[in-house]
C-alpha cells in the first residue's frame, strides 16, 4: 500500500473516533451537569421515564420553561411578611396539625406564586421547583403526599409534624432565594 492510501483510510478513522471521543465527552458533561442541577430529581426521572436520554430530553425541557418563568426575589418586606406567617402557622399545629399543615401548604403555593411560579397544579410545580430546587423537591413531594393523607383524616401526628419539616424546608429555601439584597440577585 501506498502511503497514499495509507492516509486516506487512517485520517478519516481517526476524525471519526475524534468525533465519537467529542460526542461521549460532552454527553457526559451534560449528564453531569444536570445531575448536579437536579440532584435527587435527576435519578427519580430517570426512573420514571425508563431511560437516561427520555429523562435528559425531560430535564432539558423543563430548563427551558423554567428559563421563561419570571422568577423575581422578594422585597425584604415581604420576606418579613412571608416569615411572619409562617410562624403564626407553625403556632397553630398544638392545637391545629391538620389545619396547620394545610396551611403550610398553602402558604408555599402563595410564596411560589409571588416569586413568580405558576402554581397550576401539584405535578407542574415540582416540575418548574426542580429546576432550582431539586436537593429539596423530595421535601415538597412528602409533605405533600402527607397533605393528602390529611385531608382524608389519615395521617398521624407524627407524620403531620413530619410534613411541617417537610414544607420548612422548601419554604426556607425559596424565602432565602427570593432574597433580593443578597449579592449576585437582580
Amino acid at each position: 500500500m501506498s502511503t497514499g492510501t495509507i492516509l486516506a483510510i487512517v485520517i478519516p478513522v481517526a476524525v471519526v473516533l475524534a468525533v465519537i471521543v467529542l460526542a461521549i465527552a460532552l454527553d457526559r458533561r451534560r449528564r453531569n451537569r444536570l445531575r448536579e442541577r437536579f440532584g435527587p430529581e435527576y435519578d427519580r426521572t430517570v426512573d420514571d421515564a425508563g431511560s437516561k436520554r427520555a429523562a435528559e430530553y425531560d430535564l432539558g425541557t423543563r430548563e427551558k420553561r423554567h428559563e421563561a418563568l419570571d422568577i423575581k426575589p422578594l422585597p425584604s418586606g415581604a420576606r418579613e411578611r412571608y416569615a411572619d406567617r409562617w410562624r403564626g402557622v407553625q403556632s397553630q399545629f398544638v392545637d391545629r396539625p391538620e389545619g396547620a399543615v394545610h396551611d403550610a401548604d398553602s402558604l408555599v403555593t402563595s410564596l411560589m406564586r409571588e416569586r413568580g411560579y405558576p402554581t397550576e397544579g401539584f405535578e407542574q410545580q415540582s416540575r418548574d421547583l426542580s429546576v432550582e430546587h431539586g436537593q429539596t423537591l423530595e421535601h415538597y413531594r412528602a409533605a405533600h403526599e402527607i397533605n393528602t393523607l390529611s385531608s382524608s383524616r389519615q395521617a398521624t401526628t407524627e407524620q403531620l409534624r413530619g410534613a411541617m419539616v417537610h414544607y420548612r424546608a422548601l419554604f426556607d429555601e425559596l424565602l432565602s432565594d427570593g432574597d433580593a439584597s443578597r449579592p449576585g440577585r437582580t
